[in-house]
Order: structure tokens, then sequence, then C-alpha cells
């Protein structure tokens, strides 16, 4: 069909492969997540994702500043209580950890794009992304109303995006709600919409203290066999009025993100979790791969596969070493 097709004509140098390659990616694609705890003392290291610390709320300046410095547009904040109790009060507290991260953060960086997880597995004391029932179930209605709590304590607090991750029904139409009905009109929801009960999550349950303490959450979150159920959920919070959507995790679901790209025309979000950061680190600090090209090579499949943003503890790193192939 084409007999005179030679393509590595356009792989011959490297100033031709810049000029012709169709996935860049740049530092404001990145989403940086912080884990945030009660203030004094210093950074505690997660042990299970080298680079990634709990940063005390009167310290996570000094982080976010290193990403703005290095060209990262928004950040993810994730709370870690100074207490816990069944009912996740800690999330609707106006004082607490993550809404005086948020007033810190803005008050130096009014611009940068603050995002905020809103989930109860945090600040529960079962690890639970919801409130129990009497035999131990987590309830949806009742984990609405403490969640449309959180999301606006989060939202006077000068959050831009709200992003709950719990994967209860009806969560993005109760928020958006609550949002309104306070005068947050303006205030975004990202919606984690098809998150899928990944082992990969492991080092982020150290990170956040969230394991269950029971059980599991395959009850709520989603089924890894599952496909088509992705676009069901993708498509109830774009009619309950989410303004960004989330496929969580990223690499293993790259099928998923494309499919969820073909079927809408919001910002599409996806996430490179724990698990697939700390599996780079290992096999780096073990010798076996290199680190910045493997970071970089699945980053881009994720833009490829149809992400706008990406979620990911690469942040920093990942746009020193764009800036630096420049």
């Amino acid at each position: 069909m084409y007999p005179n097709a030679r393509p590595r004509r356009l792989r011959k140098t490297a100033a031709l492969r810049d000029l012709v390659r169709e996935t860049v990616l740049r530092p404001e694609d990145f989403i940086y997540p912080l884990f945030v705890r009660p203030a004094g003392g210093e950074p505690r290291r997660v042990v299970s994702m080298p680079g990634v610390f709990q940063w005390p709320q009167d310290r996570v300046v000094e982080e976010v500043e290193r990403a703005v410095a290095a060209g990262i547009k928004s950040v993810l904040l994730f709370g870690i209580p100074p207490a816990k109790d069944a009912v996740g009060s800690h999330l609707s507290a106006p004082d607490g950890v993550v809404p005086g991260a948020v007033r810190r953060i803005k008050e130096r960086f009014s611009d940068l794009v603050v995002m905020c997880d809103l989930c109860l597995c945090d600040y529960t004391d079962h690890g639970h992304c919801g409130i129990l029932g009497p035999e131990g179930q987590v309830e949806n209605d009742p984990t609405l109303a403490r969640l449309a709590e959180g999301a606006v304590r989060f939202a006077e607090a000068g959050a831009d995006v709200i992003a709950p991750s719990d994967m209860m029904d009806g969560r993005v139409a109760a928020i958006r709600r609550a949002l309104d009905e306070s005068g947050r009109q303006e205030t975004l929801i990202m919606s984690y919409a098809a998150k899928y009960a990944s082992s990969y999550y492991a080092p982020f349950r150290e990170a956040a203290e969230s394991a269950p303490a029971f059980g599991d959450r395959r009850g709520y979150q989603m089924d890894p066999g599952n496909g088509r159920e992705a676009l069901r959920e993708v498509a109830l919070d774009v009619n309950e009025g989410a303004d960004l959507i989330m496929v969580k995790p990223a690499l293993p679901y790259l099928d998923i993100v494309r499919r969820v790209r073909e079927a809408i025309v919001l910002p599409l979000a996806a996430y490179q979790v724990s698990g697939e950061y700390s599996m780079v680190k290992a096999a780096a600090a073990a010798g076996y791969v290199d680190e910045r090209s493997v970071a970089l090579e699945a980053l881009t499949a994720i833009k490829r596969a149809g992400a706008d943003l990406i979620l990911t503890y690469f942040a920093i790193d990942a746009a020193g070493w764009l800036s630096q192939a420049r």
C-alpha cells in the first residue's frame, strides 16, 4: 500500500524524534500527593515509599515550595488526624489537619490548585471508608452526610477541588448539593469514579495509616475484573455533577483509562498509586532498572492512554528530569 514508506526516517535523530513525538509530558500534567499530620516535629519517612514523608501541618509548605519551584501546578492533600473514632469525626472539624494545611498553603501560594482527598478511611479507627452499621457493614447514606460535611470544611478553608475517593453511591450529588448550599458553587469535584480494589495500594496504607482493622474494601471498591462497570460508575458521577474524573490505579488499568477517555469529554486524571511508585523505587535500588527512564516511560504510557492529569509521587523528580531534557 505504501511501497516507499520508511518509518525509521522519522527516528533518525533526537531532533526528529522530538519534532514528531505524539505524547509529551509536562510538569503541569502532574498532581503531587502529600500526607499531612498535626503540627509539630519533623517530617516522618514512609518506609515503604522512599522519598515520601508525612508532613507536619506547620511544615508542609516547605514541600509545596519544592513542588512549585519544579513547575507543579497542583497538590492533593491526605490528612492524618490526631485522633480517630468510629465515625471519622475529625474529617469535618473546621480546625482539622487538612483545613489548616490548606490555609497555610493558600496563604503562601494563592494560585496553586489545592485538592483535598475526601474519604473516611484516614479518620476512622476501623480503617473503612464509611460509617459502619450494626453488622460491621459500611452504611452508604450516613457516610454521605459525613462526607458532605467534610467537603464543606475543606472548601471553607480554601480548597479548589474536593476529591471523593470513598466509592459510596451518590456521593458526588451529595457533595455538590452541600457545596452549593454553603455558597461554594465554584469549588470543583474530582471524582475517583473508577477506583478498583487493588493490591497496589499497600504502601499507601502505611503512609496514610489507613489499613482496615478487619475485612477488606471489596464491598465498595470495584472488582479488578470489571471494565464495563467503570463506564457505568463514570457516567453516574458525570451526571451527578463531577468536574473531573479519575481512574485509580493507573498503569495496571490503562485499558480503563482509554475506555473512559473515549466515553467522556471532561478532564481525565489517572493515579499512579503507591505500589506502582514503590516497585520502581525498589527495582532501581536493587540495580535492576534505571529509575528515571522507567518512571518517565510509565508516566508517558499513562498520558498516551488518554489521561490529561497524572497523580504521582514522582511529580517533583519527573518535573526535574523533564526540565533537564529540554
